[in-house]
């Protein structure tokens, strides 16, 4: 297991679309075990494949509560409410922006396994999976900001 580094705004594999994932290898499991531990490092709930530079659509996510979700091919099929809230992202430190996402999605997926699983995710685990699936498509929540980004450090100005 390792610290990979995490791209930053401006690569441009961040814009790209990734390919599945049709069978699990040691490298892969390998990869998923490396995102856990990147984004664990950075102090991050979600992390995207193209983030650390892989072109997979995997994602691995962690809102604090209580279970840990490895999201291979994952796909939203079911979206209902809306939040509207501050996200960030460790491909764009220091900056947040507020996003309208859905309050409820439910994501089907594979495991680490490669066995079918769905996820249904309501507030933050909604708003994570929203954001980690659109990593996988070349999206970042900044194209999705209402008002543009701001620092982290500075309040936002009204």
């Amino acid at each position: 297991m390792a610290i990979r580094n995490i791209r930053v705004d401006g690569d441009d594999i961040l814009r790209k679309v990734c390919k599945p994932v049709t069978e699990m290898t040691p490298r892969i499991q390998t990869l998923i075990e490396d995102m856990y531990d990147t984004m664990y490092e950075a102090n991050g709930v979600g992390l995207a494949a193209p983030q650390v530079g892989i072109l997979k659509r995997i994602v691995v996510i962690d809102v604090c509560d209580g279970e840990s979700y490895t999201l291979i091919n994952p796909e939203i099929v079911e979206e209902s409410g809306v939040q509207e809230g501050d996200e960030g992202c460790l491909s764009l430190p220091g900056l947040v922006g507020t996003v309208v996402r859905p309050d409820r999605v439910v994501c089907k997926a594979l495991d680490e396994n490669m066995n079918e699983i769905t996820v249904v995710g309501e507030g933050l685990l909604a708003r994570a999976i929203c954001h980690e699936l659109d990593h996988l498509d070349g999206i970042l929540y900044k194209d999705k900001t209402l008002d543009g980004l701001y620092s982290v450090e500075a309040p936002k100005e009204d």
